[in-house]
């Protein structure tokens, strides 16, 4: 990973975007190749197909070099692996671990993150877990996604973040309560330009949401895609705002989707969207997966979505970078996908948006928002 002086500010450490999850495996298996003291290694889903099988291998080989090696998945999300498949690893010496193992109490709390860091001197982030289905340009073939790879200060606090959640993997809520104030602790001391944001149950407010907030406030031009899109009362709020106030607000949504179920929901959301004069397109060409948003220079990636589950329930880790150069290159990825996308017009939805699908719009928004977080809330309670 290579940059120069015109790139980022003399503060800031290199970033390198991953405009596919193609270029983001490329670069995590090159990272886990020349792995010699550490590898931490965290995601949602983990399939035993060929990409998982590629990066088995690659794990077992770093942790044969004597590198710790530790993998952390979401039981949920990675409920699929065969009971014997890290058994490799750990004859290697690595360690495997489930976030949160599963049970119908607190199965509705999750770790969403997805994050590598190699020998505290390189961390990958990004929306994509690991599949054969995300393998392609994201255009032609695989899954729509994409990733930052970084250097400086903010790996050391991705990874300290990443001790955390390996620390109570086992997950006790009243235990993850008492972190916050050590979480927060972490989360300011990111490094110049760049915060690297935790979000959790027990990690204190969701540092994510209210930075778009007050980002938005001040707004000139704001693009952001997201692959599954149910926010918040005061966010929408916040975004149409920005749209009255004359700035440009973009929005790439989901049109090619595996949820079809919360795609409804956020369609409910157009027609008031569209009115305020925020600009809709929906990526159809493969399933978006993507989690970006750019607000003027501030570039913010990782693996939240835009959703109540993401925003209040789901652990998750995103990156917040005031970089000019970064985001400038982030537009221009953001700008081809606009190219492909399928503007949404308010003639043409007004037509199409029946009263049966308001009403299946309706209800999915309900459950999502309400429904799903109240249900989650009320598990929590039974959890010592």
């Amino acid at each position: 990973m290579t940059s120069s002086p015109q790139d980022s500010p003399p503060s800031q450490a290199p970033a390198v975007w991953l405009p596919t999850a193609t270029a983001a495996y490329e670069q995590m298996l090159g990272a886990l190749a020349t792995a010699m003291a550490s590898v931490r290694f965290e995601f949602y889903i983990y399939k035993p197909d060929r990409t998982g099988d590629r990066f088995r291998q690659a794990l077992v080989a770093a942790a044969a070099r004597g590198a710790q090696v530790r993998v952390l998945l979401d039981a949920f999300g990675s409920s699929g692996l065969p009971p014997d498949y890290w058994q490799g690893l750990t004859q290697a010496g690595g360690q495997m671990a489930y976030f949160n193992p599963l049970s119908v109490v607190r199965l509705p709390i999750r770790s969403h993150r997805k994050l590598l860091v190699v020998d505290d001197w390189i961390a990958i982030i990004g929306g994509f877990n690991i599949g054969d289905e995300y393998e392609g340009d994201g255009f032609t073939r695989g899954w729509r996604d994409l990733g930052l790879a970084i250097q400086g200060p903010a790996v050391l606090r991705l990874a300290s973040s990443f001790e955390l959640l390996w620390q109570h993997r086992n997950f006790r809520h009243f235990r993850m309560i008492r972190l916050r104030r050590s979480v927060w602790r972490h989360r300011k001391k990111a490094g110049a330009g760049t915060e690297v944001m935790p979000i959790g149950l027990g990690m204190g407010r969701n540092t994510f949401d209210q930075s778009l907030l007050k980002a938005l406030r001040g707004a000139q031009e704001v693009r952001i895609v997201a692959s599954y899109f149910a926010p918040s009362f005061r966010l929408r709020r916040a975004l149409m705002r920005a749209a009255h106030r004359g700035s440009r607000v973009r929005l790439i949504l989901a049109g090619a989707t595996d949820v079809p179920f919360v795609q409804a929901g956020a369609r409910s959301l157009y027609r008031r969207m569209l009115a305020a004069g925020i600009e809709i397109a929906e990526y159809d060409a493969q399933v978006l997966h993507a989690k970006l948003g750019i607000i003027d220079d501030t570039v913010y990636v990782g693996s939240a979505n835009l959703d109540a589950r993401s925003l209040g329930l789901n652990y998750e880790i995103m990156i917040r970078r005031l970089d000019p150069a970064l985001a400038a290159q982030g537009r221009e990825i953001f700008d081809q996908d606009w190219g492909r996308s399928r503007p949404i017009l308010a003639s043409a939805w007004r037509k199409y948006w029946t009263w049966t699908r308001q009403v299946h719009g309706m209800v999915a928004l309900f459950f999502i928002t309400k429904i799903d977080p109240w249900y989650a809330h009320r598990q929590l309670r039974h959890l010592t």
